[in-house]
């Protein structure tokens, strides 16, 4: 059974910092790019951050350009995403993706709420 769990969302402080993480199983996760999204309430959901199957290149929308930073550990088959000065525009639900070829597999979210 396929199944990504992402955790480490929370209430934080405009500035603050938070590290998620996206626990993958079911399915051979060295070998899937992943993703992370996020959706916030009346907004489409929106491509964050991406990072390569093997080789870990990584791609950012420019709105987290230099703020958050993500990362693959396939032996322990969870992506993160570290992220830093933290805005009230970046609360969201975030969702991990994977994907590979024709293959796309999303989680539940975790939910980041900026506000002071």
């Amino acid at each position: 059974q396929v199944q990504l769990v992402e955790s480490g969302g929370g209430l934080v402080q405009p500035g603050g910092s938070l590290r998620l993480s996206c626990a993958a199983s079911g399915f051979t996760f060295r070998n899937f790019v992943m993703r992370w999204y996020r959706k916030a309430p009346g907004k489409e959901r929106e491509f964050v951050a991406r990072i390569d199957a093997r080789e870990s290149s990584t791609t950012y929308e420019d709105f987290v350009k230099g703020r958050f930073t993500i990362t693959r550990d396939n032996a322990k088959n969870t992506v993160y995403l570290q992220m830093n000065d933290l805005k009230p525009e970046d609360t969201a639900v975030y969702i991990c993706n994977a994907f590979r070829d024709w293959t796309i597999y999303w989680g539940q979210g975790t939910q980041v709420t900026v506000s002071s």
